[in-house]
């Protein structure tokens, strides 16, 4: 439901930024700068359920503290290429947001190899 009300939110503001675009162009970089604003302040309200559930996952892995780590560092990777990519795609540089999403992913490929191959030992063991 909250997803539904920041979408709202954000759709409203890119919509009625449109309307006044050819009217009142130095009001749509604020009614941007509002929605953004609103939204971040939203979004940081709703960290601390993320970081009980980080907690809850280190306690589950006690035993392997590097895969707490590396999740750790998938979850930055994600973020940080996720934001970088939309910035250069909103600035027009649509080839370089694209290099920086393939570089995002193929540093999330070789972070979390270590827990690729203890998935795969596991599964061997197994069979």
């Amino acid at each position: 439901m909250n997803m539904i009300k920041i979408a709202c939110l954000g759709l409203s503001a890119a919509m009625l930024g449109l309307f006044l675009k050819e009217a009142h162009a130095p009001f749509t970089h604020m009614i941007s700068l509002a929605a953004c604003l609103l939204i971040l302040f939203y979004s940081v309200s709703r960290l601390s359920s993320v970081f009980e559930l980080l907690e809850t996952l280190a306690g589950y892995l006690s035993e392997q503290k590097s895969y707490y780590k590396i999740l750790l560092k998938i979850i930055g990777i994600t973020y940080v290429a996720d934001f970088s990519s939309n910035l250069c795609r909103d600035a027009g540089f649509g080839a370089i947001a694209g290099q920086i999403e393939i570089f995002g992913k193929i540093s999330i490929l070789a972070v979390s190899a270590p827990i690729i191959l203890a998935l795969m030992e596991t599964v061997y063991a197994l069979w």
